[in-house]
């Protein structure tokens, strides 16, 4: 097309670029959506040319993008996609903790359940797993996460010189978790999130009862109030996609 930039998908200098501009903008944050396929995977495999009209059908893996952004941005919050279907709890728990460690706690995780059957078949199956299926593991998912970025104390890791002593171990916490979909023990060996917990988005077309009950560990006032006082945020994310725990009913 004229006058379309080329490359705006997978060159780092771009989105290095955008971030900045956001960020002076006072935007409050960069949302990264992410899929483990290539959208037209079907038409290629045909040769069917109306493949070649998908912009979007190569680019950057998010969770690698994001840190590097942290480096070259200072106050924008950074969030990603990490999908519960095709992940494991520990390395997602550990790449967002990581992510957050990098940035000073502007991390985000953009919790989904992935909806491509073409994601499937690049994980060793044939079809996309049934729809409360994939809630009930992302349920557990979940708290499997918060679970390990609980797993250290805020004043665990301690590095007493004199002592030779690395962290308190009264405060590390083994999870030994056991359920359904997963068996973890813990503990995360990333150092408690500098947030005290991630932000976290959902997609609002995403909700499931299976999920997301008034007693799921979801919280989302304490990080984001905690980016307000970092001066992060101008405000609490108000709309539909931000779940402020406000009721029962949410």
């Amino acid at each position: 097309m004229p006058g379309s930039v080329k490359g705006t998908n997978f060159k780092f200098e771009h989105f290095a670029h955008i971030a900045q501009l956001a960020e002076r903008a006072k935007m409050d944050a960069m949302f990264f959506a992410d899929a483990n396929m290539v959208q037209p995977t079907d038409l290629i495999e045909k040769g069917d040319p109306v493949a070649a009209r998908f912009p979007r059908a190569v680019g950057l893996e998010a969770l690698s993008l994001l840190p590097a952004l942290a480096a070259v941005t200072t106050r924008i919050g950074l969030i990603a996609t990490g999908t519960t279907t095709y992940n494991e709890p520990y390395t997602i728990a550990r790449r967002f903790a990581t992510l957050d460690q990098i940035s000073g706690g502007r991390g985000g995780w953009n919790l989904v359940t992935s909806q491509h059957e073409n994601e499937a078949q690049n994980f060793g199956f044939d079809q996309h797993m049934e729809h409360d299926e994939r809630y009930r593991r992302a349920h557990e998912f979940f708290d499997v996460v918060c679970g390990l970025w609980d797993g250290w104390d805020e004043d665990a890791v301690i590095e007493d010189k004199d002592s030779a002593v690395y962290f308190d171990v009264a405060k590390a916490h083994v999870l030994n978790h056991s359920g359904k979909y997963f068996k973890v023990r813990g503990p995360l060996n990333v150092p408690r999130s500098p947030q005290g917990g991630q932000l976290l988005r959902k997609p609002a077309r995403q909700v499931s009862d299976a999920i997301w009950r008034h007693e799921s560990r979801i919280a989302y006032f304490p990080p984001v109030r905690a980016w307000r006082k970092a001066g992060h945020l101008r405000a609490i994310f108000a709309s539909a996609q931000w779940n402020t725990a406000a009721s029962p009913k949410t």
